[in-house]
């Protein structure tokens, strides 16, 4: 981790933490700090390459040799902090008391870069009040989990205790740089307390990410229901309705609120009672046998006699979002490996009906219900922030949406102004009304044919042709073949392209669907379909508006016909022909300009991810006629190459089956000087994504010593590409010699982390600097391009101040990345070509700080 982590999480006209200045490489202090946040817990630091690597320490440390004390992973913090005591006001991250329990030196047992990137620290702390020998030892993490869990674990020597011996975190709860307590420390400003109230802050934080505060363990006391101003003690009642949200077209803002991220899985009722559980769907049908045997079991493990929590079934996919396709898929497959279950409401606890207490008083018992691990019980946090910055950064994480609740509001059954939800694409449930067979298989379905019950009867809303795998299709044939009927269910009469090659059936299902919008004469516009909803009855379908916020720009309208629409490319995902074409369409405006007017390479799946692939760089026998074929000027004899000028050649490409564009660094206007630099950075085996990250800042920093500016984009595979703009002046040995230079300064600076030499011997451990990419007729995946891989993921470009942990390389996709992109305030890139200069002759490597 880097210091960028520590500061984006920081408005520090508003708390009194350091800043921090430059680092230094040379020390061995040690820090723990006492921290009422949310929860108590201890800051555990150690100095390691001018900055104080930090751990979260539920319960503290312990001196009980061999006693396990969780340690949450936290981002580095500066050298200053080591020194600091005081009060981060309530609302900023990590708000409430510090002091400084410990400080000392430590002394690691051999190389401390080595263990730390094993994950097994041994070293001896020389403190204060802690001594001799210590463990911290890194957990395997659980899948798609996203904190880093350590153990800390005191060695057996002469500074250990017995388990009855006193505990030091009793014995000895002052600070030792001022003496004082928690309780001491707690009332002065800034912050809050009984005195001062909250210190309002000074400056806007409309930029910055909002993050709840680390909980790294719950407190051991059980939750006291009767304590809870408006709990009523009652017998515990029957199924209860779900409360829901109503939509609405922007996130409301005020103190009143507060905001939770959307899931995109089943609503369900968890049910306890003298240890039976029942997992009961919005309409009360009971499927806890769906969802295997590891949520219930979770949920009977509680320490509760009985309860009722509202929340959300989901599974998660690799980039770490819920994803109903995929919960869908795992039932299907019967796989129940991944089912986690986000409670985010406590409407009964042991005798008590808590649904007339305000929610932030039920939401408090529930998380000091479960607690903050992981497994496959997990309590839903929300965010305090203003709704707008929380569903923005929802947003450019490409999730659903928010919920936005009354704070003070109690429970009540039915949809009403209490929650309402806002979302940054449109998605609804739709009624399936009949299906078009696949031109590809015989026993498959090529799209739905969609509707919603409106004064007169079931309307039609048009059709869905992608997002259905090869096995989901083939189901939904299965099933909707027993529901055929001869006539159309729909209240008026289709036009002759609507039932078009319909089959109709009976309206049972219910199809969810995400859309980027309503044509003007009320169909769908580029839907893809998500799942069928088993917990919803087709009748209560309606057509699913707000009043919108602003117009979003329609995508360009793609002209060019494609056969075979439904084949299948990401089997896993369901993206078909078709699905891709959209996606295209969609994000025209963003990558034309890194694809039109240069010499294209081309990765060719005729038959999908799974079937045959090849490159191609030449134009070939068929190929579409709005592909633009050039000839190479250093070969005018040769094979014409390919380019394309304008939507309708890129989808001549989508036609042809291309999964990956290719482009040069150089355009057909200027063949021999390039227009930019890239940097592909290409992790080998056991290289952690954090590693990745900083060797793109690293990077940047070398670049910019040069006097080039820097841009990153995810690469849709395992790394990230930084790339630079040039003024197209070096010709392409120059900029190779540049680019090779800066790779070679970098390994050699560096040889733990970086090579530049491609031998896979020489790369475990260790990151490529690929720096050959920039040569004549070397092509890189360009921005926006989808990769052909499993996930569907594309290279996407970031902002730099959004490169973090929590989004991986291929965390945005085929189905995510239109929606971050209409919901972004500005390009990612914006400024990209006005930061273009000329490439500077080659200086001598960049030293290690």
């Amino acid at each position: 981790m880097a210091l960028e982590t520590y500061r984006e999480k920081r408005d520090f006209s508003a708390t009194p933490e350091p800043r921090g200045g430059r680092r230094r490489r040379t020390g061995h202090a040690f820090v723990i700090q006492k921290h009422a946040a949310t929860r108590l817990h201890y800051d555990f630091r150690l100095e390691l390459d001018g900055v104080l690597k930090s751990w979260a320490v539920a319960k503290g440390p312990s001196l009980v040799p061999g006693e396990k004390r969780l340690a949450v992973h936290v981002e580095d913090h500066p050298l200053e902090y080591g020194d600091f005591e005081g009060t981060i006001p309530k609302g900023e991250y990590g708000g409430g008391t510090v002091i400084l329990w410990d400080r000392g030196t430590w002394t690691p047992e051999g190389d401390p870069h080595q263990a730390y990137a094993k994950g097994h620290l041994e070293f001896t702390l020389h403190g204060e009040k802690l001594g001799g020998r210590w463990h911290l030892v890194r957990m395997r993490g659980k899948p798609r989990e996203k904190r880093e869990n350590w153990l800390l674990i005191k060695g057996e020597d002469d500074f250990a205790r017995g388990e009855d011996a006193p505990d030091i975190l009793e014995e000895r709860p002052e600070s030792v740089k001022t003496g004082r307590v928690i309780a001491d420390v707690a009332g002065e400003a800034p912050g809050w307390s009984s005195k001062t109230g909250r210190i309002r802050k000074t400056s806007a934080r409309a930029a910055k990410t909002p993050e709840p505060t680390p909980d790294p363990r719950p407190s051991p006391d059980p939750p006291e229901p009767a304590q809870v101003k408006g709990a009523r003690k009652a017998a515990m009642p029957g199924f209860v309705p779900p409360m829901l949200a109503t939509l609405v077209s922007a996130a409301p803002q005020g103190d009143r609120w507060l905001h939770e991220i959307k899931f995109d899985g089943y609503r369900l009722q968890a049910r306890i009672e003298a240890g039976r559980v029942k997992l009961l769907t919005r309409s009360g049908l009971d499927w806890t046998a769906r969802f295997g045997k590891a949520v219930p079991q979770a949920l009977r493990d509680l320490p509760v006699g009985s309860a009722i929590l509202d929340g959300e079934l989901v599974v998660e996919t690799d980039a770490g979002a819920s994803d109903f396709s995929a919960l869908q898929a795992d039932l299907s497959a019967g796989r129940d490996d991944r089912f986690a279950f986000y409670a985010f409401d406590l409407l009964y606890l042991d005798g008590y009906d808590l649904r007339g207490a305000a929610l932030v008083e039920r939401k408090a018992l529930l998380a000091q219900l479960l607690g903050a691990e992981g497994g496959p019980l997990r309590y839903s946090g929300h965010f305090d922030e203003s709704g707008a910055l929380v569903l923005r950064h929802a947003c450019r994480l490409s999730l659903e949406g928010i919920v936005s609740k009354l704070r003070d509001g109690p429970y009540r059954t039915g949809r009403g102004k209490s929650w309402v939800k806002s979302k940054c694409s449109a998605r609804q449930e739709f009624v399936v009304a009949g299906y078009v067979p696949s031109s590809v298989s015989r026993r498959a379905i090529g799209s739905l044919i969609l509707g919603v019950y409106g004064d007169g009867g079931l309307e039609h809303v048009g059709r869905v042709g992608t997002g259905f795998s090869a096995a989901v299709a083939e189901d939904l044939f299965r099933r909707l073949e027993r529901l055929r009927i001869p006539e159309s269910p729909f209240a008026a009469p289709l036009t002759a392209e609507e039932a078009r090659q319909a089959r109709f059936v009976r309206p049972e299902l219910v199809a969810e669907v995400e859309f980027r919008a309503w044509t003007a004469d009320g169909h769908l516009r580029h839907a893809a379909f998500r799942g069928i909803r088993e917990d919803k009855q087709p009748e209560e379908i309606v057509r699913e508006t707000a009043k919108p916020a602003a117009k979003v720009p329609a995508p360009q309208r793609r002209r060019v016909r494609l056969t075979h629409p439904d084949r299948i490319y990401w089997p896993a995902e369901g993206v078909t022909k078709e699905g891709l074409a959209d996606y295209y369409a969609e994000v025209w405006r963003h990558i034309s300009p890194w694809i039109t007017g240069r010499p294209l390479a081309l990765l060719r799946c005729p038959n999908g991810i799974e079937g045959e692939k090849f490159f191609q760089k030449h134009a070939w026998k068929g190929i579409s006629p709005h592909v633009v074929q050039v000839q190479d000027p250093k070969d005018p004899q040769g094979e014409p190459l390919i380019a394309i000028e304008d939507l309708d050649g890129l989808m001549g490409l989508v036609q042809s089956a291309t999964l990956e564009i290719h482009p040069w660094g150089s355009t057909l206007a200027d063949w021999e000087r390039p227009d930019l630099i890239t940097m592909d950075l290409d992790p080998g085996e056991a290289v952690e994504w954090s590693a990745v990250i900083a060797a793109a800042r690293e990077l940047r920093r070398r670049f910019e010593d040069h006097g080039l500016s820097a841009f990153v984009k995810t690469s849709g595979g395992k790394g990230l590409h930084v790339v630079a703009p040039l003024r197209p002046q070096a010709e392409w040995p120059a900029v190779k010699a540049f680019t090779k230079a800066m790779a070679d300064a970098m390994a050699a600076d560096d040889p733990d982390r970086y090579v530049s030499t491609i031998s896979k011997a020489k790369r475990r451990g260790k990151i490529l600097i690929d720096y050959l990419r920039n040569q004549r007729g070397a092509t890189a995946v360009a921005a926006y391009s989808t990769r052909a891989r499993p996930g569907a993921a594309v290279s996407a470009p970031l902002r730099w101040e959004e490169l973090d942990e929590g989004i991986g390389p291929a965390w945005f996709t085929i189905q995510n990345m239109p929606t971050r992109l209409a919901t972004l305030a500005a390009d990612p890139w914006e400024g990209f070509r006005a930061a273009a200069v000329p490439l500077k002759a080659p200086k001598t490597g960049r030293k290690k700080a």
